[in-house]
């Protein structure tokens, strides 16, 4: 508001310009709000339709026997799962080998698959079933029970997550054993104690993985969180790794060099065959330039 003054001298108390422009500004917040309450009301009223499960919302006169909505009900979640079922098998089959012959697959694990993946209605977590699918036909024992459990408890953020450690991860010729390097070191000796930085961390959350996110693989039992490290390697000697289908070697500049490092779990490490071979070469030159004065990568 604004004070002027009449010809009398006396202060009057004039209205702000921009009232109108607050009022409108206060309904407009307010319709909002509704629209969002609104929003929100309609998605749980067609969640609660499309799982038949509104019927106690309908008016007294419209509404159908509890008996007969509660089998309405069991009729239409079977329906879900056979569509679910029928939608995986469909794109399963697009990933398997027309012409590979395999042993037989255990009919215990496909019952168990079946009851863990038939809930699943989402498109990309069904593709990804049907990868496992595939791969348990194609070769089986890929896939353990233990890790379809984990899976299904997966949300598609957490399997984002798993990609992302899957592109930064290395590992040995055959993808047995996978890990997320986390640092170099060098143990301190007589001729190196009084010498510069030994120590040289990666940061990971550059790339997508910060320790939040390391926690929430750790507790989906996908990487062990407690870090590992290498035995004290001599200057010269070489480890071998596969970085998503390129090698990846580290050499030792000089004596007693560690490499520091998360282990994927088992879990993790079957789950990792679902994620295609992604290099990131920007990680891989940021490797090579931090171990620098201990590694040479190759």
């Amino acid at each position: 508001m604004k004070v002027t003054k009449t010809p009398s001298t006396e202060p009057v108390v004039v209205e702000a310009e921009n009232t109108a422009e607050i009022v409108t500004t206060t309904e407009h917040q307010q319709q909002n709000k509704q629209t969002n309450q609104l929003s929100s009301q309609m998605q749980l009223l067609g969640l609660a339709k499309q799982f038949v499960i509104d019927g106690s919302l309908l008016p007294i006169e419209k509404q159908m026997p509890l008996e007969d909505r509660c089998k309405k009900r069991e009729r239409t979640t079977v329906l879900r799962k056979q569509q679910n079922m029928e939608s995986i098998i469909q794109r399963a089959v697009t990933y398997c080998a027309g012409d590979k012959v395999t042993d037989r697959v255990d009919q215990d694990w496909f019952a168990s698959f079946i009851e863990l993946a038939e809930h699943i209605s989402n498109k990309t977590m069904q593709d990804l079933w049907a990868k496992i699918l595939a791969g348990e036909i194609s070769s089986p024992g890929s896939f353990s029970l233990k890790s379809l459990q984990t899976f299904r408890t997966m949300s598609i953020h957490e399997a984002k997550l798993l990609a992302k450690a899957c592109s930064l991860a290395v590992s040995d010729n055959h993808r047995k054993n996978m890990r997320l390097i986390s640092g170099a070191s060098q143990t301190p000796g007589i001729i190196n104690f009084f010498t510069g930085n030994r120590h040289y961390p990666i940061n990971l959350s550059a790339f997508g993985l910060p320790y939040a996110e390391l926690l929430t693989l750790a507790d989906n039992h996908l990487i062990f969180i407690q870090e590992t490290e290498t035995t004290p390697l001599k200057k010269g000697d070489t480890l071998h790794f596969d970085y998503n289908g390129e090698p990846f070697n580290l050499t030792p500049k000089k004596n007693n060099a560690l490499l520091s490092f998360y282990k994927f779990t088992p879990i993790g490490t079957e789950l990792a065959q679902l994620i295609a071979n992604k290099p990131d070469n920007k990680y891989r030159a940021y490797i090579k330039e931090e171990f620098s004065n201990i590694f040479a990568l190759q």
